[in-house]
């Protein structure tokens, strides 16, 4: 009887989580992953020197409306970056499966080009760290958003709280008790809109103070003091401009401060809002009352709880199949 074929290094699953880009005081150098939703790709190593994407579904709305040419699609473009900077002679078929809700501000079009990346690095004759996939998937991002920024794919790549610069992501400390409320209301904000709203220039008082609210939360975060994380966890550029775009802001932000968040603010280019808890008993209690502040205007919306330490993207089945 003759052996069935080994087809091992040619498929790979990965999947890649949520995250909360900016942190609120980082915008696009700060982010963090979360356990909860997540995309999952499934690549192929393929004889044709090109990136093909073969489908795309999942059970959010608008899966089956972005596209399929590689080099328009998040996922697509961060591979056909990896096959030219390593001139590859093979390619990748990639089929992705998104559970991450488009324009949520959780990091989805990141968390495609992010998975795709894992997988694919598995089927190398001479897999890259994960610091050196970085650079694809900021060119995979810059699809999505029109800038290449970080704060979502260095999360998804190392874990936990990053930041990220132009061509480097760097993992922080984290301590064991932080927790993050995220709630994701049933609304969809592009992110090319909610970058529109920030064009006009910004007063020097407002940048100084930021920059003061930004390092006092890094010391915090490193010190793992939870009076400077509290002190520094307060944006005074970004999310009062954004803060309008995303109905039932205010009353979320305020039960997550009436239940003793750290701080809260606007979770990447929003709808979502998320905080930050010192425990995960804080964080559980404070997750149905921010979940209100949004079904109270009338819109659904979900809760999700996570130590802010949250998972990396990494291969399904524990190695590549």
């Amino acid at each position: 009887m003759s052996s069935a074929p080994d087809f091992r290094g040619t498929i790979a699953r990965a999947f890649a989580p949520a995250s909360v880009g900016n942190i609120g005081v980082g915008f696009d150098v700060l982010g963090h992953v979360i356990d909860g939703p997540r995309d999952i790709a499934h690549v192929r190593r393929i004889d044709a020197p090109e990136v093909r994407i073969e489908s795309i579904f999942g059970d959010v709305d608008g899966a089956d409306r972005l596209p399929l040419k590689a080099a328009d699609n998040t996922a697509g473009r961060a591979l056909q970056s990896l096959r030219e900077a390593l001139s590859l002679p093979f390619g990748f078929a990639l089929t992705l499966e998104k559970g991450i809700p488009l324009g949520s501000g959780l990091g989805g079009s990141a968390a495609s080009c992010v998975a795709a990346l894992v997988a694919a690095n598995a089927l190398l004759d001479a897999p890259l760290s994960r610091e050196a996939l970085y650079p694809f998937a900021l060119d995979g991002e810059s699809v999505a958003s029109g800038a290449r920024h970080g704060d979502n794919v260095a999360p998804m790549l190392l874990g936990g709280v990053t930041l990220s610069t132009a061509d480097r992501a760097l993992a922080l400390d984290v301590p064991d008790w932080l927790h993050a409320v995220v709630v994701h209301p049933a609304q969809v904000l592009e992110t090319r809109r909610s970058r529109a709203v920030l064009a006009e220039p910004y007063a020097l008082h407002d940048v100084v103070a930021h920059s003061t609210h930004l390092a006092l939360f890094l010391t915090g975060l490193q010190r793992g003091d939870r009076a400077l994380i509290r002190e520094g966890l307060h944006d005074v550029l970004v999310e009062p401009r954004r803060a309008k775009l995303i109905p039932g802001f205010d009353a979320v932000k305020a039960a997550a401060l009436a239940h003793d968040a750290l701080g809260a603010s606007i979770s990447g280019g929003g709808p979502s809002v998320f905080a930050w808890f010192d425990s995960r008993a804080a964080a559980d209690r404070a997750a149905p009352a921010m979940r209100a502040g949004f079904t109270a205007t009338g819109i659904e919306a979900q809760a999700y709880v996570s130590p802010v330490a949250g998972p990396r993207a990494d291969l399904l089945d524990g190695d590549a199949i």
